[in-house]
């Protein structure tokens, strides 16, 4: 793990490096800071249409940068009810503020108690990135 990557303890990891941050019923996603870091300049971000569903572990976006292009996994099955529609012309909010700024889209959860155990915490994701 480079040194500065910000985990943060309240949010919810999964393995392809989206982070989940429960707003009351809303559930927010983006990528984390150790996925835009090895990214590196962002450069486009294609995001899920609002309307759609999505299921855990299944592709719903696509990142590309200078150096690759990475799918968007969401971390949980729903329903798409919000885009991060700034990310358009500025894809690189991602880069800079990863978990504030530059989320990538809201959703309403559909089996959020069952899917939410399979995500990591900080330090479970901590210790999952340590191991790459």
């Amino acid at each position: 793990m480079a040194d500065g990557e910000e985990i943060k303890d309240e949010l919810k990891y999964s393995k392809d490096h989206e982070w989940t941050r429960i707003e009351g019923d809303i559930v927010v996603v983006g990528i984390t800071d150790y996925a835009q870091n090895s990214l590196h300049e962002i450069t486009y971000v294609e995001v899920p249409e609002v309307g759609a569903t999505v299921k855990a572990n299944g592709e719903c976006g696509l990142i590309e940068s200078m150096k690759a292009s990475s799918e968007i996994f969401s971390p949980l099955s729903g329903e798409v009810i919000e885009v991060n529609e700034a990310l358009e012309d500025a894809p690189e909010l991602v880069n800079e503020s990863p978990y504030e700024e530059g989320w990538i889209y809201k959703m309403k959860p559909s089996s959020l108690e069952s899917e939410l155990a399979d995500l990591m915490d900080g330090k479970g994701y901590k210790k999952y990135i340590e191991s790459l």
